[in-house]
């Protein structure tokens, strides 16, 4: 359905997205797209972005999308919020790290390649096809 086309006096546009949230994660970030059917029904589309990179230092974003329809909001939203609060209650409590184990990790994560040295990216125009 994305980026499906709508003619509209006479000439062809494709449907711009409705309202748009992008949330940075760590090495991942998570859009969450408001879009209209032909219809005009609202969907919602989550989409994952992680870059990676290619053995030559070239780096591409690995996408994975999910498709949520208004009729399946109310079951998604309860089933995320009894996953989370699950895990929440269940999950053993980590210990604080250490200020030399921050140290440390810094080190072991520094850039492999030139290209990965290079992280301002501007992720608000990665999924506009």
């Amino acid at each position: 359905m994305e980026g499906f086309e709508n003619k509209e006096n006479g000439k062809e546009k494709v449907r711009d997205e409705i309202f748009s949230k992008a949330v940075r994660a760590g090495k991942r970030t998570y859009f969450f797209d408001v879009k209209a059917t032909r219809r005009n029904d609202y969907y919602l589309t989550i989409t994952e972005s992680k870059k990676k990179f290619n053995q030559d230092g070239t780096f591409f974003y690995e996408k994975h999308k999910l498709f949520l329809y208004k009729e399946d909001f109310e079951k998604f939203a309860d089933g995320l919020e009894e996953v989370v609060e699950y895990i929440r209650a269940n999950q053993p409590e980590l210990e604080p790290k250490a200020e030399s184990d921050f140290e440390d990790q810094e080190t072991v994560n520094e850039p492999a390649t030139e290209a990965e040295k290079f992280t301002d990216v501007d992720f608000d125009d990665l999924d506009k096809e």
